[in-house]
C-alpha cells in the first residue's frame, strides 16, 4: 500500500481545486452525505471558537487546501490567520477568493450557515470581509519537513487548525507521528490544536483521480498526539460517513488538544 501512496508530485500535477470543492463543499437543493458532514464540522468549529477559550493573536491553518469554511468561526477569535498548503493551485484558489477575483468559488451559502449558527444569517457579507482582513499570509507548507513552513519566519501560534490534511500527506504511522512533532514547533506551549479527521479512510476520489489516505483509528491518533507532545482535551467521534462513490471512512473525529509545556505540563 505504501509504495502506491499518492506522491507530492501527483498532487502538484493532478489535484484540481475546483473539482474537489464541487465534490465535497457544495450545498445543493437536498442534503448529501458530504453537506451533512460539512454542516457538522461547521457546528463543531463554531462551538469551539465561540466559547472564548480558544483564542489569541495567531492561528495557523495547516493544509488549508482550496477551502475557507474551517476559518469562518475562527476569524472571530484570532487577530491574524495564516493559511498554508503544499500545492500551488490550492493556494491560488484561496487567494482568488481572498481577493474577490472573478470566478472565485462561491462560499456564500456556507458563510450564511455559519452566521445563522452565530445568531444572524444576514451578517454573512460582513463575515466574509472579516475573514479576508484576518488572513495575513498564504504560505507553502510541507508537514513531512522538520520546518513545515520552510524559510517563513512566524511567531509561535496560539492555535493550529488542521482538517483532513495529515492523513492525506503521511504514507504510514511513523510519518504521521513525525508530522505531528514537526507541527509542534509551530505552536506555543499551552497552545491549542484543533484537528478533524475521517477515520479509517484509505482513499478519496476527485473526479476520476484517486488519492491515498492513511487509515487511522482514534487510538492511533491519540497515541501519536501524546508522542508528539500534545494532550487531548476534547475528542468527539461521530458516525458520519462520506458517500461511497467518493471515499470510505468510519466516522469523523473532532479533537481539541493542547501543546504540553515541558516544564509545567499544560499551561492554563
Amino acid at each position: 500500500m505504501e509504495s502506491n501512496f499518492t506522491t507530492k508530485d501527483t498532487y502538484l500535477k493532478h489535484f484540481s481545486p475546483r473539482t474537489y470543492l464541487e465534490t465535497y463543499y457544495t450545498f445543493g437543493p437536498s442534503i448529501s452525505k458530504e453537506s451533512e458532514i460539512l454542516m457538522h464540522n461547521l457546528r463543531k468549529l463554531s462551538e469551539t471558537f465561540s466559547l472564548g477559550r480558544v483564542k489569541g493573536d495567531l492561528l495557523i491553518d495547516i493544509g488549508t487546501g482550496p477551502t475557507i469554511y474551517q476559518l469562518l468561526s475562527a476569524c472571530e477569535s484570532f487577530k491574524e490567520i495564516v493559511v498554508t498548503d503544499y500545492t500551488d493551485q490550492n493556494r491560488e484558489e484561496v487567494i482568488q477568493w481572498l481577493k474577490k477575483e472573478p470566478g472565485a468559488f462561491d462560499w456564500s451559502s456556507v458563510v450564511k450557515y455559519v452566521c445563522e449558527l452565530e445568531g444572524d444569517r444576514e451578517k454573512w457579507a460582513e463575515k466574509e470581509e472579516k475573514l479576508r482582513e484576518r488572513v495575513k499570509q498564504v504560505l507553502k507548507c510541507d508537514v513531512t519537513q522538520a520546518q513545515p513552513l520552510g524559510p517563513a519566519s512566524l511567531p509561535q501560534a496560539d492555535c493550529l487548525l488542521t482538517a483532513y490534511c495529515l492523513e492525506a500527506a503521511c504514507k504510514d504511522l511513523p510519518t504521521y507521528q513525525q508530522a505531528l512533532k514537526n507541527l509542534n514547533s509551530l505552536l506555543k506551549p499551552g497552545g491549542f490544536l484543533v484537528l478533524i479527521c475521517a477515520l479509517k479512510s484509505n482513499y478519496y476520489m476527485m473526479g476520476n483521480e484517486r488519492f491515498s489516505c492513511l487509515p487511522l483509528t482514534q487510538e492511533e491518533i491519540e497515541a501519536s498526539l501524546e508522542k508528539a507532545g500534545f494532550m487531548s482535551e476534547q475528542i468527539d467521534v461521530f458516525p458520519l460517513n462520506f458517500s461511497r462513490t467518493y471515499t470510505y471512512n468510519e466516522g469523523i473525529l473532532y479533537l481539541v488538544g493542547r501543546k504540553l509545556n515541558t516544564s509545567m505540563g499544560i499551561q492554563n
